[in-house]
């Protein structure tokens, strides 16, 4: 069996990691001894680290990356890729819900010939302020993009190492890396999965994350579509903006010319000129500020990294 890596991000789960690491390692050892747990403390305010630490002495399979502070999943899930050593790396959470004994299920679907197998938490045991937002972000990306993914956020994940150097995660865009991938050509499955009740604190996402998650979607329609051809939508809007403009001007120029006068259409002049302006803008800008952000995120992830034991 080829080796393995895992990475965890995880915020303050100091009573979660212990046992989510005696989990991991009972399932693991049985397919293979070669192996690497690296865990994200992503800014934890109790004692995630220092628990950590405890499992690293333990353990030198183990490895910690520790961050300057709380930069989100999609920077801890981004550090640990960086650092992992293995053709197969597999991702979960830290907080329990995510069950290992389904790592066999993942390696077999992905086996198939798929180089990315994602969860799907069909049954669910989280608040409905959770499930509600999760399923109408699920059901519209299924229908904006294509990619036909139950759930596209589960975290528990299995992905060959070249899926991960693909990917350029930052903000929230690590809940839509089945479409990056899917977009990118590779080979996207899905397994059923156990999700179980959480056992300690509470839920850190609720409806906010539901509203980011619309825009963050219509983001990666962007990415994924017009990353390398944008003028294709933001040109066509900005033609269609410009030619209604255009032909607003033609017909009061024309009513100038013929009448002596354009009367008491001066609004739709003024119409005319503001469309025209705005297609120029769409034509000349486009998505450029996204396009932007997104080429400057592959970047060194180094400054926001506190210390990384190994």
């Amino acid at each position: 069996m080829s080796a393995l890596s895992f990475v965890i991000p995880a915020k303050n789960e100091q009573e979660s990691v212990p046992i989510l690491y005696d989990e991991l390692i009972e399932v693991v050892e049985n397919i293979t001894k070669d192996i690497e747990v690296i865990f994200i403390d992503d800014g934890s305010t109790d004692n995630t680290f220092e628990n950590l630490k405890k499992i690293h002495n333990k353990d030198p399979r183990v490895k910690i990356i520790r961050l300057r502070g709380n930069f989100g999943k999609s920077t801890a899930l981004q550090a640990g890729f960086n650092i992992a050593k293995s053709d197969i790396i597999f991702t979960l959470d830290a907080d329990l819900q995510d069950n290992p004994k389904e790592i066999p299920a993942f390696l077999e679907k992905l086996n198939q010939g798929y180089d990315l197998v994602s969860g799907w938490k069909k049954k669910r045991h989280d608040p409905i302020t959770k499930v509600l937002p999760s399923r109408i972000i699920n059901s519209a990306a299924r229908f904006i993009t294509g990619v036909k993914i139950h759930d596209i956020n589960c975290g528990f994940k299995v992905y060959r190492k070249e899926v991960v150097e693909s990917l350029n995660l930052y903000g929230e865009l690590y809940r839509f890396i089945p479409i990056f991938a899917a977009k990118e050509n590779f080979q996207v499955g899905e397994i059923v999965v156990e999700h179980r009740a959480r056992r300690f604190g509470k839920t850190k996402f609720g409806w906010g994350r539901g509203v980011k998650g619309i825009l963050d979607l219509l983001t990666v329609v962007f990415l994924t579509g017009y990353l390398r051809r944008p003028g294709h939508f933001f040109g066509s809007l900005g033609l269609l903006s410009f030619f209604i403009g255009f032909t607003i001007g033609l017909y009061i120029t024309y009513l100038r010319v013929t009448t002596g006068t354009i009367q008491f259409r001066q609004p739709l002049l003024f119409l005319g000129m503001l469309l025209m302006i705005i297609g120029i803008q769409l034509i000349s800008t486009g998505l450029l500020a996204e396009m932007i952000t997104f080429s400057k995120q592959r970047r060194d992830l180094t400054p926001n990294i506190k210390e990384i034991i190994k």
